[in-house]
């Protein structure tokens, strides 16, 4: 027993040192964010700084001449409307796939499984032509379109909805009650879990989204925060204060989501992992 004890301590030790390590980079980025420009490649590194600009350089980030607010809102609005249509298609697609029974639907699922060899770079261009034919192309619309389901998020939905009983669909049907209405009232409240798993990785990942951005959009209006970035970056290239408190300011909404929501992302997953 007392083994097994210090086996497991001596794990969390070599655990955390790993996270130290993972950890200073970021650390770092904190620091530079909160100095005068002069102070940011100082050695010895100022992990505390002694002077302070950090004021000045928020205000750069988000008064400057890069429209960083504009940024930041097109990355929310893109990211919230692609997760929201994500968890509404996903969901209803799972749902048919696990609880609705039709001629063909185990192999139209395989055949769905399937897409997922199909790397993204693959679809670049016939996507690009898609867009140009609907007129789309350098729009947020377009972006949405694309991004409004995921192959991926159907089957960790899935594979919860496989674990819950199908006496609740057929209690529901016995009062009358349709397959939207037992969707709506029965399968998404008994989600929650998968679905909030769902929201939070999807967000992090259409805000993070660079390739998209940078293929479909060209209008600096329209830009997200990773092209706001290297605007940024092309902008403030001997400013590196200013590069990390934009990268700060950039990180902070995604920091916010896992530390708050992080029990759930680990909990839906393990859920999500094992059912079926």
């Amino acid at each position: 027993m007392k083994s097994i004890q210090i086996s497991k301590l001596v794990t969390t030790v070599i655990m955390a040192l790993f996270s130290v390590v993972f950890l200073i980079p970021l650390l770092w980025m904190i620091s530079a964010a909160f100095k005068y420009e002069a102070d940011v490649m100082t050695y010895p590194i100022q992990w505390i700084p002694t002077r302070f600009h950090v004021i000045a350089n928020f205000k750069e980030v988000w008064l400057g001449r890069v429209p960083f607010s504009l940024f930041y809102w097109n990355s929310f609005k893109l990211s919230a409307l692609m997760t929201l249509a994500t968890l509404f298609f996903s969901s209803m697609a799972a749902y048919s796939f696990t609880k609705l029974q039709f001629r063909g639907r185990d192999a139209a699922f395989i055949l769905l499984l399937s897409c997922m060899i199909i790397p993204n770079e693959a679809t670049l261009v016939p996507r690009y032509l898609l867009l140009k034919w609907l007129h789309l192309y350098n729009t947020h619309a377009g972006l949405i379109l694309m991004g409004m389901f995921s192959i991926y998020f159907t089957f960790l939905l899935r594979q919860f909805m496989m674990g819950i009983h199908n006496e609740y669909i057929e209690a529901a049907k016995i009062d009358g009650a349709g397959h939207f209405l037992i969707y709506a009232r029965i399968m998404l409240p008994l989600t929650k879990p998968i679905l909030a798993t769902v929201a939070i990785i999807k967000f992090i990942w259409m805000w993070n989204d660079y390739q998209g951005p940078l293929i479909f959009l060209i209008k600096q209006k329209l830009f997200p925060i990773p092209l706001g970035i290297q605007l940024f970056k092309n902008d403030y290239a001997d400013n590196y204060a200013v590069l990390m408190m934009a990268s700060l300011a950039a990180i902070i909404p995604l920091l916010i989501i896992f530390i708050v929501l992080q029990k759930q992302v680990i909990k839906g997953i393990a859920i999500g992992g094992v059912k079926g």
